[in-house]
């Protein structure tokens, strides 16, 4: 094992990031918030002096062993089961093997080469445990979802969390130095129902890149137009991936009972669906256009495959709103997203979304899942004289209170103590 030196700034950092990689593109499969997270945090610690090594499982056989993705940041493709075909719930069968070729890349660097790890998710966080054991190097592991918050909030249809990763991320709440919480709820539930010590909890809010995520130079008339979009369309949009947990259904069933309400909407509404299937999702992926022909909304309902930050960043702005009406959301970069470009959000009143959405200033919050509630909501910022107006310029605001280079600050702060503890207990 190891030694801690005498010295608590971290220079090398491991990142693990196993069941999806920080070069997938969000908003299908196993990538999301959790990818946007991974890519920008590395990129301002490396900005900071910090080298940053993200470990990730191999799943293509074209992939280089190492694939550079900023100066100062490389991703590792370790080779852990086949390269496709493999679901999330199947991964915990190839935890050893990635584990195991995780610590031969280490052997064969300087002694001593990482000061932290960290990681991402559950499955990374096992395998964490095993490296911070063998470097003598703290483990601070973020959780993005968990399976106890997960499964008392099911979408119907959904599937639960099986018993195997709640006994694991109980595991790594355990095993780790510190876990870093998105919000002080998320904090709360780490204690409460995992048992986690709270000196070993730190909030540090995600951020959200203003400079991408920005309203227009063109306004959101250039965004519309760029997009194909009348000027005087209402655009609700939904942006993520389809699956039960973000609950994209909820959308489609309030633009039916919306469009029975106020049936002249009907030839300016666009709902846009921008992101792919994932999780569950991918059992039934035409269900939700199935859904949308079912309560005959279809003609308003359009289908976005996923797309680049820059792109997402110009639907934001040319949309009217963006509904998020997730059933558990550990952040909500989305909501955050959508406001820094200007844009109100319709949010469920769950998880970190009653953190990132300034209710009655940025947005609004729904209680519930109903679509008729989720309907007038809706109709209120979208008929509401004066409503949609205030929101927006709300937004704006609520999006400047989270930044990733504050993120990385404080993540660089939660490295430097969790050194320290390490240091103080082997001295």
């Amino acid at each position: 094992m190891g030694a801690v030196g005498s010295g608590d700034d971290v220079r090398r950092l491991a990142m693990i990031s196993l069941h999806t990689s920080p070069l997938d593109q969000p908003g299908t499969g196993d990538a999301g918030g959790m990818n946007v997270y991974v890519v920008e945090l590395a990129r301002r610690l490396a900005a900071r002096g910090v080298e940053v090594d993200v470990f990730t499982r191999a799943t293509r056989s074209s992939q280089g062993a190492v694939v550079p993705l900023a100066d100062g940041v490389s991703v590792r493709h370790i080779t852990a089961g086949p390269f496709e075909g493999l679901t999330k719930h199947e991964l915990p069968g190839q935890l050893c093997v990635f584990a195991r070729e995780v610590l031969r890349t280490e052997a064969a660097l300087p002694v001593g080469h990482y000061d932290a790890v960290h990681s991402h998710y559950w499955l990374s966080g096992q395998v964490g445990a095993l490296a911070r054991d063998r470097w003598g190097v703290p483990l601070v592991h973020s959780m993005h979802t968990m399976a106890k918050v997960k499964n008392a909030a099911l979408a119907v249809g959904d599937t639960p969390e099986p018993a195997a990763r709640l006994i694991g991320e109980e595991q790594v709440v355990e095993a780790a130095d510190v876990l870093v919480a998105n919000t002080d709820l998320e904090a709360k539930q780490l204690i409460n129902l995992y048992d986690a010590e709270p000196a070993r909890v730190e909030v540090v809010h995600p951020g959200v890149d203003l400079a991408v995520f920005a309203p227009p130079a063109d306004g959101p008339d250039g965004a519309r137009a760029g997009l194909g979009l009348d000027p005087d369309a209402v655009v609700l949009l939904f942006a993520g991936r389809i699956q039960p947990l973000k609950a994209p259904d909820v959308l489609v069933r309030a633009v039916a009972v919306l469009l029975e309400q106020v049936p002249e909407l009907r030839p300016r509404l666009v709902v846009p669906i921008v992101g792919g299937p994932s999780g569950s999702g991918l059992d039934r992926p035409t269900a939700l256009a199935a859904l949308a022909a079912e309560l005959g909304v279809d003609d308003v309902v359009r289908f976005v495959p996923p797309v680049t930050q820059s792109e997402l960043a110009r639907w934001y702005a040319a949309a009217t709103l963006v509904a998020v009406p997730s059933h558990n959301e550990s952040f909500g970069l989305v909501a955050v997203e959508a406001q820094a470009c200007g844009t109100p959000v319709v949010a469920a009143a769950v998880g970190g979304l009653t953190t990132v959405v300034g209710d009655g200033r940025s947005g609004l919050l729904v209680e519930g899942h109903d679509p008729r509630d989720w309907a007038r909501v809706l109709r209120r910022v979208v008929t509401e004289p004066g409503l949609r107006d205030r929101l927006a310029a709300g937004a704006r605001a609520q999006a400047a209170c989270f930044s990733w280079d504050a993120t990385a600050e404080q993540v660089l702060g939660v490295y430097r103590r969790a050194r320290s503890r390490m240091r103080e207990s082997v001295g």
